[in-house]
């Protein structure tokens, strides 16, 4: 599996279409991929930093912060859902009584949304794989 067609653009595709929206990935366009093919390794690095005639270009039209912070991906809300619509699921999927029926014995501790919600959220995909 490859990153790229394999991971991100299916991902993106999947979440467009669920939303009735047509994205586009300009940086793969094959006159784009030529030309870039084709610029000197100057013009395409500087100080570490990739995608140097973009960058230059970039700053004519947008403002540096905009430019210049780091990536960030598509966080989906899950801490809210968890705390709010998806609350009563969550909490019957991690009940004390149900935990016990499926075979875990150490469930003293409490596990609620909104708390360490990445673990829930773990706990939560095994739980409901399970039943």
């Amino acid at each position: 599996m490859t990153y790229l067609p394999d991971d991100i653009m299916a991902k993106v595709d999947r979440s467009s279409m669920a939303a009735s929206l047509e994205t586009r990935a300009p940086l793969l366009d094959a006159r784009v991929v030529e030309f870039a093919s084709r610029l000197p390794f100057e013009m395409k690095i500087s100080g570490g930093k990739g995608k140097r005639l973009l960058r230059q270009v970039l700053y004519r039209y947008v403002p540096p912060s905009m430019i210049e912070r780091p990536k960030q991906g598509f966080a989906i809300p899950l801490d809210g859902w968890l705390r709010v619509s998806l609350r009563g699921w969550a909490e019957d999927l991690l009940s004390e009584e149900r935990l016990k029926s499926q075979g875990f014995s150490n469930t003293g501790r409490s596990v609620r949304p909104g708390n360490h919600t990445s673990r829930v959220s773990d706990n939560l995909a095994v739980d409901s794989g399970l039943s």
